[in-house]
């Protein structure tokens, strides 16, 4: 196991780190502007359990086979990119008759959990990150690595889904003054859309080594 020390450093990178807002905030802030606090907590549970999928992947060693295959890299990055632009379009298509509907009504919590998870697992970007910055604080000499990139990947995790509800709450706050009229609903409809549809495009022309 990493000392405590080393912990302590790890967990302040990962706090300095976790507050910078990333495609998962934006996705986060996103659907709790839209949907509600609720739902942006949700949201960022469901990233949360995707980061989970990505610090299972680092230690089996999965990550390392997306880093290395330019063809699997690519293919993550499409899937992930052609679901963020349909959740947009989607959104922006939305019926009028929709936007009436009370937030409890139009979107269940539960599928709001499983877009943030498809979010995160799909982002073949997180992989690299958790790639490229746990192995910095695992030390061999510890006690097995894999067990030390799963305390720290869960330990990071942690800490960002902690940062990412707090952005879920701000947004809720921010956001709650200005969804009452009808004109307002459709701004959010289709600047959330919009939102989307750029994540969409950024993951899509994301590289392995940006």
């Amino acid at each position: 196991m990493p000392t405590a020390s080393t912990i302590a450093l790890f967990l302040a990178a990962a706090a300095a780190l976790a507050v910078v807002p990333g495609p998962a905030v934006a996705y986060i802030v996103t659907q709790s502007i839209d949907q509600g606090r609720s739902a942006g907590l949700v949201s960022a549970l469901g990233v949360a359990t995707g980061g989970l999928v990505h610090v299972a992947a680092a230690t089996v060693g999965l990550s390392a086979l997306i880093a290395s295959s330019a063809q699997l890299f690519t293919a993550v990055k499409l899937v992930g990119a052609a679901y963020l632009i349909a959740v947009g379009i989607r959104r922006i298509l939305a019926r009028k008759e929709d936007e009436a509907r009370p937030r409890s009504l139009r979107a269940p919590l539960r599928r709001m959990y499983r877009q943030g998870v498809v979010v995160n697992v799909l982002n073949p970007k997180t992989a690299l990150f958790f790639l490229a910055f746990l192995p910095q604080f695992v030390d061999a000499d510890r006690g097995a690595v894999w067990i030390q990139v799963a305390t720290l990947g869960t330990l990071f995790v942690l800490v960002a889904v902690l940062s990412d509800m707090t952005y879920a709450l701000v947004s809720d706050a921010v956001a709650g003054k200005i969804r009452r009229t009808g004109r307002a609903a459709r701004l959010r409809r289709y600047v959330t859309g919009g939102i989307f549809v750029a994540l969409g495009v950024t993951a899509a022309a994301a590289r392995r080594g940006t």
